[in-house]
């Protein structure tokens, strides 16, 4: 892939007035349009960006695959699917640009992944060469992974590893997420520290973080994401700001190229 492509692989696009799904943790009160978030791209030299559904939609993608829709070459969608999800509508998915599935376990039962229905599913996914993005804290992320595993399914961890804001990279369960880079099929995305961490002391814990990612997965299974808009933290973040903080978090200008462009760009299924 060309280095000259520079994805984005986290954003949300929503409107406030959209039906919400029933078990939720939080309600927008304000919106997120396709418009703006194109703009942030196109301002910020982006070339490709990722939507990822929104937890508080629940299944209903119908807004997220609109918008893919409208613009087939420069967006991607992970979508939230229910497990019984057929081959069938999987593929009608994959044609309309969607390359993977989220499992938003915060604040959420954990499912159990080695169960004959998410098996079955996770081989669909792996069959359309999609990945599994799971989003949960650091600590309970090591049975999700190997049950994907079983499977042979991708799987990208959403926002470092989620690890304690009290124990950043000492955290037991952010050691069990590098333990995992020998597979080759994890993908861990470098989004949203302010998400870890308490205010004020996040920077120098993401950088330790991101270093020990680094050391683990190298430029080739780490991707970048704004996490725009980012809901419940609007006050702490800026999209110029979310695209700043890899030049701290990854020094090295080629390896920052690589996580954008290479790394992203055959995760997510662009082409130049």
């Amino acid at each position: 892939m060309t280095a000259a492509l520079l994805v984005d692989t986290h954003a949300h696009v929503f409107l406030r007035q959209m039906p919400l799904a029933a078990a939720r943790r939080y309600a927008p009160d304000f919106d997120a349009t396709p418009s703006e978030y194109l703009g942030l791209l196109d301002a910020h030299g982006c070339t490709h960006g990722v939507l990822v559904q929104p937890s508080f939609l629940g299944v209903d993608n119908s807004y997220l695959l609109d918008v893919l829709r409208q613009h087939p070459q420069r967006l991607r969608g992970v979508v939230m699917l229910e497990p019984t999800t057929t081959e069938q509508e999987l593929a009608a998915l994959a044609a309309q640009g969607v390359v993977g599935v989220r499992l938003n376990l915060v604040g959420q039962a954990l499912p159990d992944l080695r169960l004959p229905v998410w098996q079955a599913f996770l081989g669909r996914i792996k069959a359309l060469d999609w990945h599994l993005e799971l989003h949960r804290s650091a600590a309970d992320l090591s049975p999700l992974i190997d049950a994907a595993a079983r499977t042979g399914c991708r799987v990208v961890v959403d926002h470092f590893g989620r690890p304690d804001a009290g124990k950043g990279s000492a955290d037991p369960g952010f050691a069990a997420l590098l333990g995992h880079a020998d597979s080759g099929r994890v993908w861990v995305k470098l989004s949203a520290a302010y998400r870890n961490h308490p205010p004020g002391t996040g920077d120098g814990a993401a950088r330790e973080c991101a270093r020990q990612l680094l050391a683990a997965f190298g430029p080739q299974r780490l991707v970048w994401g704004s996490d725009w808009p980012h809901t419940q933290h609007q006050h702490l973040a800026t999209y110029g700001a979310s695209l700043a903080a890899l030049t701290d978090w990854v020094p090295d200008a080629a390896q920052r190229r690589q996580i954008l462009g290479a790394t992203a760009a055959e995760l997510f299924h662009f082409t130049p």
